[in-house]
């Protein structure tokens, strides 16, 4: 199968957002730059642990003195805009690889594929590439942004720890009455 590689030098906007309701949304990343737009259908998991390792190497970074900025400077460069639409789906994550070249990311997010000993290396054939370079206020933004994403999904059960739908949900440590 042929892959397709979507290069993103020059990012414009790099952002997740979610389409539908708490509890039914679908997770979804966009790049858009000189290059063109591409969205990506993600997980929540996948950006709940994209943002932990973020987090990490920009810690790394801090503490190398190659980044360093304000929570303002954070904070101003926070897309506060919706998922651009219409959109269509290039294709669902399923492994992304993230690495530092001269102070900036390099994230690689590949397609779901069924097969599970694909390497990143061969670009000529397998699931579909998104390759973009990042700058790390860039990345800083998008951890903010994400994690207001997350949090303002389902609240969560104080018993068991569950997810808690509009209508309440069975508590098994409440031996299954409605909360």
């Amino acid at each position: 199968m042929a892959r397709i590689v979507y290069r993103h030098s020059t990012v414009e906007r790099f952002i997740v957002g979610t389409i539908g309701q708490p509890g039914e949304r679908e997770f979804y990343v966009q790049v858009r730059s000189a290059e063109g737009l591409n969205t990506l259908k993600i997980e929540k998991e996948q950006v709940r642990a994209l943002v932990s390792r973020f987090d990490e190497m920009l810690t790394q970074l801090r503490r190398s003195k190659s980044f360093d900025s304000s929570k303002n400077e954070i904070e101003s460069h926070i897309d506060p805009d919706p998922l651009e639409l219409p959109f269509e789906s290039d294709f669902t994550v399923g492994i992304v690889a993230i690495s530092i070249i001269n102070s900036l990311f390099e994230i690689t997010f590949q397609g779901v594929s069924g097969q599970e000993d694909l390497i990143l290396d061969d670009l000529d054939n397998g699931p579909d590439l998104l390759i973009a370079l990042l700058d790390p206020i860039v990345i800083a933004a998008f951890c903010v942004r994400a994690k207001r994403l997350i949090e303002s999904g389902r609240g969560v059960c104080p018993f068991c720890g569950l997810p808690i739908d509009i209508n309440g949900h069975l508590c098994p440590r409440a031996n299954g009455y409605r909360r």
